[in-house]
């Protein structure tokens, strides 16, 4: 089996990575006897988090572009699934600078599909996300609910997903979208919340809590979105959107002092900032589609998030700056 997969050097691509070449993946027919990452190593991609996979003879690293016109050249003969990762993903950047966004996340993606037509890829996963929505104040987004992006970040990524259906619809690409709610786990660049709050506390900083701090999320473990992408691998249709979501929902300031309980802190450490622009108030995902496939949700919360605490104590050289 032949795995490409784009912005593999980065927080969830890696995890990918890693759980196929550890045979994490088999039950979901995923055992690559070639497995190529494709990354462009921005800021926020690290060869660190591919370290364990450097002696694997089955693993081969390239450093590249999405938006490159010869992407192709490097994607294998007779490719059995090519998985889209790469983006940019941070709403702060998208807000401040959103050019990159849509460089990087829409002609991005439309390369990767021109790439999947051409040389016949078996599958194409485009992975996306709950912000493509919007925000709900009460209730859950199927895949059907209409979309309303409010940030560039998010409105880019919306691109995204409807070029990939055009695709499907005009060329008979085989894609298949998923979209997952807010990832936490180790390995993650220490932009994020959870990590951001983690080793800003460890180094003696206050956190900076946007707002009051009651902005919902629903949080998943990495290795359960990666687990999730593998079902709607091997169960999804092509042409059909997944959402994956969490089984844990929390406002910012539930979750920030969790961190400072596990750290034995207290609230002294937070220090409110200005409220983000356009700031989503609560993202809520309903998964029944991929539950249908037989997903569920293996990693508590709240263990999980100690176990992502304790592995930021164990490895500052992967979020040093």
């Amino acid at each position: 089996m032949k795995v490409f997969i784009t912005g593999g050097a980065g927080f969830i691509g890696s995890e990918f990575a890693r759980s196929a070449l550890d045979g994490k993946l088999k039950e979901f027919d995923i055992e690559p006897s070639e497995l190529i990452v494709y990354d462009a190593l921005t800021y926020a991609g690290n060869l660190k988090n591919l370290s364990s996979l450097e002696k694997d003879l089955r693993f081969r690293f390239i450093q590249g572009n999405i938006c490159d016109p010869d992407l192709g050249k490097h994607v294998p003969e007779s490719c059995d699934l090519l998985i889209n990762f790469a983006a940019e993903s941070h709403v702060d950047r998208s807000i401040s600078n959103s050019s990159i966004f849509i460089e990087t996340n829409v002609l991005g993606t439309q390369n990767i599909l021109e790439v999947v037509k051409d040389k016949k890829v078996k599958k194409v996963i485009q992975i996306s996300t709950d912000e493509v929505y919007g925000s709900i104040p009460e209730g859950s987004w199927d895949e059907n609910f209409p979309l309303s992006p409010n940030s560039p970040y998010a409105a880019s990524k919306a691109s995204a997903d409807l070029i990939a259906l055009s695709y499907f619809k005009t060329h008979s690409v085989p894609v298949v979208i998923t979209r997952c709610s807010n990832n936490y786990g180790p390995y993650q660049f220490i932009e994020k919340l959870i990590p951001l709050f983690i080793t800003n506390l460890m180094s003696g900083r206050k956190v900076p809590l946007y707002g009051n701090g009651k902005n919902i999320r629903e949080w998943i473990h990495v290795s359960d979105h990666v687990r999730g992408i593998g079902y709607a691998y091997k169960y999804g249709y092509d042409g059909e959107i997944y959402n994956i979501a969490g089984d844990v929902e929390l406002t910012n300031i539930e979750i920030t002092q969790k961190i400072l309980q596990i750290l034995d802190l207290d609230s002294s450490m937070i220090s409110y900032v200005a409220d983000r622009k356009g700031h989503d108030l609560r993202y809520s995902l309903n998964d029944k589609k991929i539950r249908a496939l037989g997903f569920k949700n293996k990693v508590d919360f709240s263990s999980g998030l100690l176990e992502t605490i304790s592995w930021y104590k164990a490895n500052p050289e992967f979020y040093t700056l």
